[in-house]
């Protein structure tokens, strides 16, 4: 006789850093759980949650307003606690998993309130706010960088790393689609938010790349193309999104992107140098800190987002490919060399250990 399976509430929303993670435990442990996603109305999960995880969605929103509004939005965001206690309640759930972000509050709260164990993952070098607040509250709270650790005064802390999704374990070729030369392949990509800072930072280098006959695939995201006068070249190639980045990453030779926590993990991954543009708005400043984890073992140059930012960007291009020997670039070498070094911690076998133990409590 098989064993009934328990039912377990994934509450991950917002960014591809908070549901990606999530996305990679859910496959693997589907066989031992009946799973249910709690996200917020009109984001990303809504188009990456497979239906069979059978999706809630609360009416809340970031708390990004001022004054007497952003107190609303926070009100708003606890008197959510009420409608996840209803899903929870409903569902029968018995294991709560979150990956952080403002929906895991009223979700830690909802399970504190009824008895149902909760596990929270941070994946960001710095906690954010939920993590630091409410992960006292949570039967564990795993981190995806070792130094996380030190932020926080927990004894239910364990170090896993972040969960990548499936494809960035598997050997690729590089997509039919990109050009291929003798040259350097350079991915750029703004991640879920904030593509358009670095989409305006590359254009200026464009130039400079296509001249030296460097292959360019620019993913611009969900922005309006800018009219490019370089459009018309054959090794540049502008798509707003595309399913094959782990293809990408393991082809390319140097990566210009944001610094998200899923980037900084997949670029670890790959081993793969990169120039890295944090996003300004992030909170707590946490992708500037993220890039720093690469940055300071010489595998990333960190540039931020600002006036002069487009100048640097260009700068910084024309440094690393400032001379080759046999298409041989001292600096990107360098720089992939110090990337060998960085281990990475394959973190699904022991995220699924501790959410099994549950299943047979």
């Amino acid at each position: 006789m098989s064993k009934k399976k328990k039912n377990l509430l994934i509450a991950a929303s917002g960014t591809g850093g908070h549901i990606f993670p999530a996305l990679s435990i859910a496959k693997d442990i589907e066989t031992e759980w009946n799973i249910s996603w709690l996200g917020i109305e009109d984001r990303c999960e809504s188009e990456l949650v497979p239906h069979k995880y059978n999706l809630f969605t609360l009416k809340i929103q970031s708390p990004r307003k001022k004054n007497i509004f952003l107190i609303l939005q926070y009100l708003r965001i606890i008197f959510s606690t009420f409608t996840i206690i209803q899903v929870i309640l409903k569902k029968r759930i018995k294991l709560v998993f979150t990956t952080g972000g403002y929906i895991s509050a009223p979700t830690i709260l909802a399970s504190r309130i009824l008895g149902v164990p909760i596990i929270l993952h941070e994946s960001n070098v710095v906690p954010g706010t939920v993590t630091k607040y409410f992960g006292s509250m949570c039967n564990y709270v795993l981190t995806g960088f070792l130094e996380t650790n030190s932020f926080l005064g927990f004894k239910n802390v364990i170090y896993t790393g972040t969960p990548l999704r499936q494809q960035f374990y598997i050997k690729h070729k590089l997509p039919d689609w990109v050009p291929i030369n003798n040259k350097p392949l350079v991915l750029v990509m703004g991640g879920s938010q904030g593509a358009k800072g670095v989409n305006e930072m590359l254009y200026r280098s464009l130039k400079f790349l296509l001249s030296e006959n460097f292959r360019i695939v620019h993913i611009i995201g969900d922005t309006s193309k800018k009219r490019i006068k370089h459009k018309n070249s054959s090794n540049y190639i502008p798509i707003n999104f595309t399913n094959e980045m782990a293809a990408l990453l393991q082809n390319c030779d140097l990566v210009i992107s944001r610094s998200g926590a899923g980037t900084i993990n997949e670029l670890m991954v790959m081993k793969k140098p990169s120039i890295l543009i944090p996003y300004p708005g992030s909170k707590n400043n946490h992708q500037e800190k993220n890039a720093l984890i690469l940055s300071s073992a010489g595998g990333a140059i960190l540039i931020n987002q600002n006036a002069k930012s487009n100048f640097f960007l260009d700068k910084t291009l024309k440094r690393i490919f400032r001379s080759s020997v046999n298409n041989k670039y001292e600096i990107l070498d360098l720089m992939r060399k110090n990337m060998n070094r960085i281990n990475f911690n394959n973190s699904k076998y022991q995220i699924i250990k501790i959410i099994n133990q549950f299943s047979r409590n």
